[in-house]
């Protein structure tokens, strides 16, 4: 039976455990660049245990960035530093992956800690945004342009740029982000896909985009290495995106090369329905998505406690565990919750004279 130290293996790339860093925007980008900080931040989970360690959304075009300060994959000038950002972290025995990302609608706004809201021009943002549909985030953010086929045609081959880059930059794994109210979440979900045409629409249309990046990005990422897909598996909102439609799209693109489903929720609109947020809140997702669809799938989302990381896969609720803000608050949590379970945490040995024992 795995647990949470037990290695993971997607197609040629094994993972040392079932950690993940799940993708975290830092806001630290000029101009899409990595810098220092991205060293220092993805280095430190590397040197701290993890097996995974995802980048932040890397937009793959400036209009995809969240915000001005959104970590890039669109021009080939960002590849060098990320190589070397991802020759440290194989250093360490973590394996190195990207989330490539477009933000959609939900693009030219502030930092967290900047305040809510829209960046005016002046200040570095930029209008229109680009959707699905032609509505806007929320009152008072940017003119929201519907994008044409031809432009969707567009966006896609961005992707598929961004893939190669990424694949120049040494990632051994590529995460396309289909959640939290962004780009592809905005064709999936009926609340915000208003469109009449082929990616509008039935479920088969409105899938259509996801599908079609799936099958392009596949054709330039090579077959021995994994692309996830991350999802918000449901909008927790009448009429929207279901953990049924989740267990569909998993069905429908896994023979086009998906190898996990990174299982998340919500964000699709402003103000959605009620979160029963908790320790493991998404749990249930993944292990539905996992259950029904016979791909496998990570949790995230409130996942603290060492034990119950290790639960979930014991349990097979999941077969990675993805964390957030608790690797923020403590970069070696892997090495804390091999101790605490028993297990031996891949420590470095410049700090073996740290160790539990000592």
């Amino acid at each position: 039976m795995p647990h949470l130290f037990s290695p993971l293996t997607l197609r040629s790339v094994t993972l040392r455990n079932r950690i993940a860093v799940s993708p975290m925007c830092q806001y630290s980008s000029e101009d899409g660049f990595a810098n220092d900080w991205h060293l220092v931040h993805l280095g430190a989970r590397a040197q701290g245990g993890a097996g995974l360690v995802i980048t932040e959304a890397a937009a793959v075009e400036p209009r995809g960035r969240i915000s001005p300060q959104d970590l890039g994959i669109w021009d080939d000038a960002h590849v060098e530093f990320l190589a070397r950002i991802n020759s440290f972290i194989h250093s360490q025995g973590s394996v190195a992956g990207i989330q490539i990302a477009h933000a959609g609608r939900k693009a030219s706004t502030r930092r967290p800690w900047e305040g809510r809201g829209p960046v005016p021009p002046e200040e570095g943002g930029w209008a229109p945004v680009v959707s699905a549909s032609d509505r806007a985030w929320d009152a008072g953010y940017p003119e929201t342009h519907a994008l044409t086929v031809a432009e969707i045609e567009e966006t896609i081959a961005a992707f598929v740029a961004a893939t190669r880059r990424s694949l120049a930059a040494g990632f051994r794994v590529v995460e396309l982000n289909a959640a939290h109210g962004y780009h592809f979440h905005q064709f999936l979900t009926p609340l915000t896909n208003f469109r009449t045409d082929a990616y509008g629409g039935s479920f088969e249309n409105r899938t259509r985009i996801v599908r079609d990046t799936v099958s392009a990005v596949r054709g330039v990422w090579p077959d021995e290495l994994p692309l996830l897909l991350r999802i918000s598996a449901t909008d927790w909102t009448e009429g929207g995106w279901t953990p049924e439609d989740s267990v569909a799209l998993a069905k429908m693109v896994a023979p086009l090369g998906v190898d996990f489903i990174d299982c998340s929720s919500g964000a699709a609109i402003p103000k959605g329905g009620a979160i029963p947020v908790g320790p493991g809140y998404q749990v249930p997702l993944a292990e539905q998505v996992r259950r029904e669809s016979g791909v496998p799938t990570g949790a995230v989302g409130m996942i603290i406690d060492p034990q119950q990381a290790d639960r979930i896969i014991r349990e097979e609720q999941a077969d990675l565990v993805l964390l957030a803000r608790e690797l923020l608050r403590d970069p070696h949590w892997p090495l804390r919750a091999a101790h605490a379970l028993g297990q031996e945490g891949p420590w470095p040995p410049q700090y073996e004279r740290a160790k539990w024992a000592a």
